[in-house]
């Protein structure tokens, strides 16, 4: 490696033992990948699982455990220095799931706009008037257990499992309301917070104030809030700081 003339003294031997770490840490996640192969379904592998087993069922597949290493290497070196794109929002489906999930908890409106009947009806047996104002409890919906298993408990996962949106057409599920009264803005905004959230989470590692509690309880109002401020501290985790200043 020619470059390596150029680095002399200490920062030689402190370069060395930083490569000689990272290699010790390939090395193990190689090892507990290797032991997990043949145990989980195709459909549940992650791409190092794939190529282990890719290397081990295709006899004419060029790989060995030294080549599925450096696949390994370029794949987490070479993404640590680059920005979220538009491009890879469609890929992050956890993600996606944990926005969902979050907006089932706690929606931004529990109660929606208020509407107002243009007639008397009947609604289960209940007589409602003319002209009431009229308001969806999305809160209560969203926690009603005939239509959610354990819904008091954040899990992304259920929303894995099916194929609920936002755009109403299930009425158990309505973060931005349904119908012809729904936020116009659903595409923007959901595209928007979905890149926001995934810039901030790769762009920095989190963590809480020394001594502080993550509280997750609300304050209830037209819009619903945290009941305390929460507050995290990100601290950088790409190399380049001109990454930051885009």
């Amino acid at each position: 490696m020619m470059w390596g003339a150029t680095v002399e003294g200490e920062e030689r031997t402190s370069l060395g033992n930083e490569l000689k770490t990272l290699d010790i840490l390939f090395d193990r996640v190689m090892e507990s990948h290797v032991k997990m192969v043949g145990k989980k379904s195709e459909e549940e592998e992650d791409f190092l699982q794939y190529l282990i087993r890719v290397k081990d069922d295709d006899e004419k597949a060029p790989l060995s455990l030294t080549h599925v290493k450096s696949l390994l290497m370029d794949m987490v070196l070479g993404g640590v220095d680059t920005v979220v794109e538009e491009s890879h929002l469609p890929k992050l489906t956890y993600l996606q799931a944990v926005m969902k999930e979050t907006l089932r908890l706690h929606p931004t409106l529990p109660l929606l706009v208020p509407h107002r009947n243009s007639e008397t009806s009947v609604v289960a047996g209940y007589t409602v008037p003319k002209d009431s104002k009229i308001f969806i409890n999305v809160w209560a919906i969203h926690r009603d257990p005939k239509h959610w298993d354990e819904p008091n408990e954040f899990k992304p996962e259920r929303f894995l499992e099916n194929s609920l949106d936002f755009n109403g057409g299930d009425f158990k599920y309505l973060p931005f309301g349904s119908g012809r009264r729904i936020c116009a803005a659903i595409n923007m905004a959901e595209r928007l917070v979905l890149f926001n959230i995934a810039s901030l989470l790769h762009s920095f590692d989190w963590k809480a104030p020394k001594g502080h509690k993550f509280e997750v309880e609300e304050k209830f109002g037209l819009v619903l809030k945290l009941k305390s401020p929460l507050v995290a501290i990100p601290v950088p985790r790409l190399s380049d700081p001109k990454l930051y200043t885009a």
